[in-house]
């Protein structure tokens, strides 16, 4: 045997053992494609999404989607080869696990996360949508979370509105802190509270955790509104990306007539207390995804408009949204004529 062939008898199995070793070895990165869109103007389970207790509402034509991207999780292991055949999807996106993905934190804490960020996006839309209105409503303190057996499991709920905490009108958070610090050994502390519209009083033991005295829950801004609005989405979605579409879709419930004329208006956006719409990931999936949902116009956050450049969004319109009320503007100019002149993110938005 000649030494030519004796290299090729050696190297052809080992260049197919280093192929296959390249294809299955996890790599550390995730992919990004077109999540399922949801007509918030719609049923979930027999059930209307937007669902008002205490104030006349109007269910109309036309449907406004919210948009979602599907990630690979954190523990999901990559090849070479899946990651290649998103790089060269025209519709998925590969990224960095660092990039999407903190490190030291797990699945559950992921999801315990986006649940929180869903609670809030809703609470801030249907406020931003109730002050495009005009309808007063005072703030509150809300728990977001609730940590599983920790003192205020079972005893506080996600969605409670504190208004005392031992008697004191409660402000800030920072007044609760102080008074589970203060509480003695042993003792407890008495939240006056808001649990679906009625009020309530709850005492919770403070326990050490972490080496602190805390009671395991997680608060945020809330509100006490003048009647009940509650978002019936799927518990499986989270984040806050939604909150712009929640928004529309309040105003419009909450509104004679029809926002969109009928038609079907998708978007995204982190929605502010004061009504801006900030970025978020995955927006050319939300794209595709809104388009092959048959969306004729696509609300863009405004920061987002430097990533929309080669999106694949056929004929469907994308609209440069700065402000849930500079939104609502848009889409009414777009119903009224369809051809209207609208902000846009460059050529993509034409």
């Amino acid at each position: 045997m000649s030494q030519r062939v004796l290299a090729a008898v050696v190297a052809v199995p080992l260049f197919v053992a280093l192929l296959v070793l390249t294809l299955l070895v996890p790599m550390p990165y995730v992919t990004y494609s077109p999540g399922p869109t949801v007509d918030v103007l719609a049923e979930s389970d027999g059930r209307e999404i937007i669902q008002v207790d205490g104030h006349r509402t109007y269910r109309d034509d036309g449907q406004l989607r919210m948009t979602t991207v599907s990630v690979t999780r954190r523990d999901t292991e990559l090849g070479l080869w899946p990651l290649l055949t998103s790089w060269a999807s025209g519709s998925d996106a590969v990224y960095p696990r660092s990039a999407v993905y903190q490190e030291g934190r797990t699945q559950d804490d992921d999801e315990a996360e986006g649940q929180v960020q869903m609670v809030y996006s809703q609470d801030t839309a249907t406020a931003v949508a109730l002050r495009e209105l005009g309808i007063d409503f005072d703030p509150a303190i809300e728990v977001l979370q609730v940590q599983p057996k920790s003192p205020a499991d079972g005893r506080l709920a996600v969605r409670d509105l504190l208004l005392e905490v031992d008697g004191r009108k409660l402000t800030d958070a920072d007044q609760l802190v102080e008074a589970v610090q203060a509480a003695p050994e042993g003792g407890t502390v008495e939240f006056t509270l808001l649990r679906d519209g009625k009020r309530e009083s709850v005492e919770v033991e403070p326990a050490v955790i972490d080496g602190e005295r805390r009671i395991g829950i997680q608060l945020g801004q809330g509100y006490v509104f003048p009647f009940r609005v509650n978002v019936n989405i799927d518990p499986s979605i989270g984040g806050p990306s939604a909150g712009l579409m929640f928004s529309l879709s309040i105003y419009d419930t909450l509104t004679p007539g029809s926002l969109t004329g009928g038609a079907t208006v998708a978007g995204t956006g982190e929605i502010a207390a004061d009504g801006t719409v900030g970025p978020i990931g995955g927006i050319q999936q939300k794209i595709v995804a809104a388009r092959e949902a048959g969306a004729e116009l696509f609300l863009v956050p405004a920061d987002n408009c430097r990533d929309v450049e080669g999106a694949d969004n056929g004929d469907m319109r994308l609209v440069r949204a700065t402000t849930m009320h500079a939104a609502r503007e848009a889409v009414e100019a777009w119903v009224d004529d369809p051809d209207a002149r609208l902000p846009s993110c460059g050529k993509a938005g034409s």
